[in-house]
């Protein structure tokens, strides 16, 4: 086993990408061991699916041999952070981006198997969901109101749909660096979510852990969460000169908390 799977990492030199048949043809394996071992190295992140579904070195290899000169992406570096983040909360862990008026994003849950990766079908709205909050506070206000024109969706009783409301929202994110989303998307289950910045001091992301009752879970987890954002936010920026990530004032998490 070990000399096949290195007769399939050997493959990859200098940069290069292969197909699933082209990985098997230099390895001189079958297709089927060389679809079977090369989709553990990608669940293991040992190897990288990329989006015209070849595959090429994943970050630790890229890392150990010293091929990754500039910063890593988020795509990179966020499932480790999630991984721990869900580790150590026993909470689902996101880390959403921008893309398109929507939130793309990648999933950890508690337990063994892997973070999701970055799908055109995994989007979640900006408006519902923590994460989504946090990345409208501090986009452009043209984003904003394109936001507020295609429609709030009402997921459920408790969404909110009006524009003031979901201004003052973002409003109170902006000063707090942190916000939260009660029963906006899904009945019963609350998120919390603080920004990712990157070397120019601009949002590039969102961290976001789900939790059942802000009023308990809330203070407890403000601590790991943003540790893991400043962590990223290092990571993704070169330097340690990371904003720091206030925790919120009672009163102001109270009026996010009641959806205003």
């Amino acid at each position: 086993m070990t000399s096949k799977i290195t007769s399939i990492l050997m493959t990859f030199t200098e940069g290069s990408e292969h197909s699933l048949t082209e990985i098997a043809r230099l390895a001189g394996l079958p297709v089927s061991t060389a679809h079977r071992l090369t989709s553990e190295l990608a669940a293991r992140r040992l190897l990288e699916r990329t989006t015209d579904g070849q595959y090429r070195a994943g970050l630790p290899l890229r890392t150990i041999g010293g091929t990754d000169a500039a910063p890593p992406s988020v795509g990179d570096r966020a499932p480790y952070v999630l991984e721990d983040l869900a580790a150590v909360t026993k909470c689902r862990a996101r880390l959403g981006v921008l893309r398109e008026l929507e939130v793309a994003y990648i999933q950890k849950d508690p337990g063994p198997r892997p973070a999701t990766a970055f799908s055109s079908a995994a989007t979640l709205p900006l408006h519902a969901t923590a994460m989504g909050r946090v990345l409208l506070a501090f986009s452009p206000q043209r984003t904003v109101e394109m936001t507020i024109l295609r429609g709030l969706r009402q997921y459920t009783p408790h969404t909110v749909t009006a524009p003031v409301r979901l201004r003052r929202a973002l409003g109170v994110t902006r000063l707090t660096r942190v916000a939260v989303a009660k029963w906006q998307l899904e009945p019963g289950v609350c998120g919390v979510a603080v920004p990712v910045f990157g070397a120019g001091g601009d949002v590039l992301a969102a961290i976001e852990l789900s939790v059942r009752d802000l009023g308990t879970d809330l203070q407890p987890l403000l601590g790991p969460l943003s540790i893991a954002a400043r962590s990223l936010s290092r990571e993704l920026s070169g330097t340690s000169a990371i904003p720091a990530q206030p925790t919120a004032p009672a009163e102001e998490r109270h009026l996010v908390a009641v959806g205003h």
